[in-house]
């Protein structure tokens, strides 16, 4: 008998399966062997998943002293630095994809740092929980109270979100950007993790997505 047989699952499938599901759907989008810079990386997570899976040259940039520290521990290449300045120092065409995974709503300038992502990497994915979600209208309309959920755990005055957004916002801000943004691929989570169907109307994945993930590409 193989020591692989199929009830049990390979290496990667059982790393995928205890990642978060929205970095699993960022990791799929990234070509494997690319040079990546993640943009609030946290502790790492995406980071590893990326070098383990797709066996990218993946490095990132973190606010937090902890998150760096937690990045360093897993052997990662992740430096301290606030998306909102650092990325102008960064030069043309340095990486093949630059991510912003659940970080956007944090940042004082996401049109900024959008476009400095798109100036760094040819490719960029961008993730975020979606402000449109038929919860967060529940929440608001019937308790009259900024949503918490899953996504969006802290109350409105302990998080750091600055920004929120709902998806039809995001579509809307990529359309701005003109000619410096094209639009690839756009994946919508519901709340139970499962992929809003890629052929349904913009309103319907406002509604039901709980969060989304966009691929853009520089022009």
């Amino acid at each position: 008998m193989n020591a692989m047989t199929s009830a049990t699952p390979a290496p990667d499938t059982l790393r995928l399966n205890s990642v978060r599901v929205d970095l699993v759907v960022v990791a799929e989008m990234v070509a494997p062997g690319s040079r990546v810079l993640d943009v609030g990386a946290g502790d790492g997570e995406l980071l590893e998943l990326l070098a383990t899976t797709r066996g990218c040259d993946a490095r990132g940039i973190e606010l937090s002293r902890e998150g760096v520290n937690a990045g360093v521990a897993r052997g990662l290449a992740v430096v301290q630095g606030d998306a909102d300045v650092d990325l102008a120092h960064y030069p043309d065409d340095a990486f093949d994809y630059v991510i912003l995974s659940q970080t956007l709503q944090a940042t004082r300038r996401p049109r900024w740092v959008l476009e400095q992502m798109l100036r760094i990497g040819r490719h960029v994915i961008v993730s975020f929980p979606n402000f449109g979600h038929w919860r967060s209208r529940f929440d608001l309309v019937m308790h009259g109270r900024m949503p918490v959920t899953e996504n969006m755990p802290l109350a409105w005055y302990e998080t750091p979100n600055i920004h929120f957004c709902t998806i039809r916002d995001f579509v809307e801000l990529a359309d701005v950007m003109g000619a410096g943004a094209k639009m690839e691929r756009a994946v919508a989570l519901d709340s139970s993790g499962h992929r809003v169907r890629f052929n349904l109307p913009w309103w319907v994945w406002n509604l039901m997505g709980e969060q989304a993930v966009f691929l853009l590409t520089r022009r």
